[in-house]
């Protein structure tokens, strides 16, 4: 009995040392809170977040590279969290909020068969802004265009965070064989 009572405290000790997640993570960074802009022109904040998980991911919409297979994947991810019955929010900020209005969002999002209930496009801010909360918040690169071009430059992944605003793993966003693990995790999540 005594025993059972040492491996039952380490096993303890060991969930709660990393995360206490049944999943592998590479990370954990706490979200900084925001309060942005949708593309349906409302207001999207971190509270509202609280307690779900969600997947977020820096896109722009006149990207003509990255952002293509990225936005296709997170499309098709959603409709595989449609199937599996799991309730996941998708969050994609923008990082040209410059150009992408949110009816520009609307448009983009619609044009990939995006479900507003639960994938929110977001803008409403500066540039400096959201570079500074990409790379605070999910350790991603966003960097000013090289001049003479209007492309952003940026890290590809997509983020998971949990239902505290914890960033606990990040996953490729232009690999679509990530939809399949990205599912998995959170079917072990939930």
């Amino acid at each position: 009995m005594k025993y059972l009572k040492y491996i039952s405290l380490c096993l303890i000790l060991f969930l709660a040392a990393c995360g206490g997640y049944p999943i592998e993570t590479n990370m954990s960074q706490d979200v900084a809170d925001f309060n942005f802009t949708t593309q349906d022109n409302e207001r999207l904040s971190l509270k509202d977040l609280e307690g779900e998980w969600w997947i977020a991911d820096f896109i722009f919409t006149n990207c003509t590279t990255v952002c293509l297979p990225m936005t296709y994947n997170m499309s098709q991810l959603q409709s595989k969290l449609k199937k599996e019955d799991l309730d996941v929010k998708l969050v994609s900020f923008s990082i040209d909020p410059d150009y992408d209005s949110p009816e520009i969002l609307k448009q983009y999002g619609e044009s990939y068969n995006a479900d507003f209930t639960s994938w929110s496009f977001l803008t409403g801010y500066d540039f400096d802004t959201i570079k500074e909360f990409s790379i605070k918040s999910f350790k991603n690169l966003v960097a000013e265009p090289q001049p003479g071009s209007d492309q952003v430059i940026h890290a590809t992944f997509f983020f998971l965070v949990s239902p505290e605003g914890e960033v606990i793993k990040n996953y490729s966003g232009v690999d679509a064989s990530e939809i399949d693990v990205i599912v998995s995790d959170l079917k072990e999540l939930n």
